[in-house]
């Protein structure tokens, strides 16, 4: 089914992920929902509202729905509702034995999650089918990723893609690695009639991980103003450590 058009101010109702667009790039073992609108029939359980206390309204609305979109997704996984709070790294803190991820973007919140035995770590995105203002480009981007970028039409905004994928990425490393990764250490390739990118970590970052990990897959859909990006790493996508002396 073609999703609905994201239309500012429309009443768009919540839509179920099969009608939606990011289970479309996510493995079977991973369940997700997302919602194109806040709702205020949406609620906090009574834990999570010390999370947003401090918020202003629109940002305690975006978080309401993206744990809305959370919680649907877990119950998926066959998980009970339960509290989903943050950690000192601000990041989600999944029931145990589960792995998940949070996306937020205007018009869009979305919300995925699989149980670590299936999926070792997941990271979404979801950002404006737009540019990315002046400036911040040369922040983002590589050497080798602008001299691709220079080769591509100009009918998407490749540099907010490439910019998703980055986040795809940090969100996936951070679950295994629970240190910073810097835009400059993932190195973006781009398969356009594939709808697939493929990241490779720096060395310094790789070494980190047991067994070591030097590269994440993900695929992209540029579809109705935006753009969604996914990683979904598997037990099979490990790679051997190096050997140390």
């Amino acid at each position: 089914m073609r999703t609905p058009p994201l239309c500012p101010g429309a009443p768009i109702p919540i839509m179920e992920p099969s009608d939606w667009m990011i289970e479309s790039i996510l493995p079977a073992a991973v369940a997700s929902c997302s919602a194109c609108q806040d709702d205020s029939t949406f609620q906090l359980l009574p834990e999570e509202n010390a999370c947003v206390s401090r918020a202003v309204e629109t940002r305690r609305r975006e978080f309401v729905t993206a744990r809305h979109c959370a919680r649907q997704a877990l119950r998926k996984l066959g998980e009970p509702d339960r509290p989903l709070l943050r950690g000192p790294d601000r990041a989600p803190l999944w029931p145990t034995g589960v792995v998940g991820s949070i996306t937020h973007s205007p018009g869009y919140r979305a919300a995925a999650a699989a149980h670590d035995s299936d999926i070792l770590a997941l990271g979404i995105d979801a950002e404006v089918c737009e540019p990315l203002p002046e400036g911040v480009r040369e922040l983002i981007l590589i050497g080798a990723e602008r001299d691709w970028l220079a080769t591509m039409s100009a009918d998407i905004p490749w540099d907010r893609l490439i910019f998703s994928t980055k986040e795809s990425v940090f969100k996936a490393w951070w679950l295994l690695a629970r240190a910073p990764l810097d835009f400059s250490e993932a190195k973006i390739n781009v398969r356009p009639d594939d709808q697939i990118f493929h990241a490779k970590l720096a060395p310094k970052s790789s070494a980190l991980l047991e067994p070591s990990i030097v590269e994440f897959a993900g695929r992209f859909l540029v579809q109705d103003g935006l753009i969604l990006t996914a990683i979904a790493l598997s037990p099979m996508q490990t790679f051997p450590a190096r050997r140390r002396p």
